[in-house]
């Protein structure tokens, strides 16, 4: 198995060409049985990629989404929620509404929510995954060393001080202290039953991550070189991601 590598010169033309894989998945799917599920990831890596999907020919009404990963205690009114971006970036700008749109609540009782999400996932196979891939190499927020034996299909995971950093940066929180500890995850395992995953990742800030999932060993150390393995994965990154690939 290897992952259909498609390298763009801008993150534009990465987004939209992702999103153009992904509407054709969820559109076969529907072709097959009237309804698709998917995953749909947050982060400013899928910040092309969403703008693309939300313009394109998809019946909404008849795919389900589930929610990739959210922070532990943090409300939906704070800009670093990621209910609240993809509310905001996805699902209100949709034509009409979803069949069904599971977000993820960390605020309150985390272990409960998991146990909720997985109760509904269990039930259905997943179309496709829209994912991205951190700077230190996570997939969702399986940080290294990742847990790829959990059977778990949600999970609370300590997130890395170079997790941390990245949200900071990236200038969802005013500091790193402000920064969760502690995130909701869809677990290494449930991502990769899939039926497809597309993996959006643009910015010269994720190169080593990329080099490392493709080229180091598949290995808890590098998340995303599990991705390796999958059966269907396509791998999107605009030229600066790709900048650091041997070849």
């Amino acid at each position: 198995m290897t992952i259909n590598l498609n390298i763009f010169k801008t993150a534009t033309e990465m987004g939209r060409a992702a999103a153009e894989k992904g509407a054709s998945q969820i559109n076969a799917a529907i072709q097959i049985r009237n309804s698709a599920n998917i995953i749909v990831a947050t982060g400013a890596s899928q910040f092309e990629m969403l703008k693309h999907l939300i313009t394109l020919e998809i019946p909404w009404h008849q795919v389900t989404v589930f929610h990739l990963d959210e922070y532990v205690g943090l409300p939906i009114t704070h800009p670093a929620s990621f209910r609240g971006y993809l509310w905001n970036r996805f699902a209100s700008q949709l034509p009409v509404p979803t069949a069904g749109f599971h977000y993820l609540n960390g605020e309150s009782n985390p272990n409960l929510e998991c146990d909720r999400i997985a109760r509904l996932i269990k039930q259905v196979e997943i179309d496709v995954a829209f994912v991205g891939v951190g700077e230190n190499g996570h997939l969702a927020f399986n940080d290294p060393p990742a847990d790829f034996e959990t059977d778990s299909p949600f999970i609370v995971v300590d997130l890395d001080e170079a997790c941390r950093q990245q949200q900071h940066r990236e200038g969802w929180f005013p500091t790193l202290d402000d920064v969760p500890k502690q995130a909701i995850s869809m677990s290494i395992r449930q991502i990769m039953k899939s039926k497809s995953i597309v993996c959006t990742v643009p910015d010269e800030r994720k190169a080593t991550a990329i080099k490392n999932c493709l080229e180091q060993e598949i290995s808890p150390t590098f998340p995303a070189s599990i991705l390796r393995t999958h059966s269907d994965c396509h791998l999107y990154l605009d030229h600066n991601a790709a900048s650091q690939l041997s070849q």
